[in-house]
């Protein structure tokens, strides 16, 4: 039986044969940015936490919703109260005056 030789890991195989001068820089690019391609690389310690993508798309959807509630609790409101109104006639002049 003939011992296999293994190729060179730093080198191709001959069958592969590739002409670089035919490529296209960036052929995908504009492809990427239309359909959303965000990649996001987690910290080990985070990506211990979940199981998979969808696991932390669910943990940011949970936050967004608790950031939009609590956002709404702590946002001041644009009206104006009946006491913080400015006064008007007789009782405006006479602060002035005083």
């Amino acid at each position: 039986m003939k011992a296999r030789t293994r190729p060179d890991s730093d080198d191709m195989l001959p069958e592969y044969d590739f002409d670089y001068s035919k490529g296209v820089r960036g052929k995908y690019y504009k492809r990427l940015l239309k359909e959303g391609a965000n990649v996001v690389v987690l910290e080990p310690d985070v990506a211990k936490a979940f199981r998979g993508s969808a696991a932390v798309n669910e943990a940011l959807r949970s936050l967004l919703e608790v950031s939009e509630a609590t956002r709404r609790l702590t946002t001041r409101s644009t009206r104006r109260t009946p006491a913080s109104r400015p006064l008007r006639g007789k009782g405006r002049a006479a602060g002035r005056a005083g």
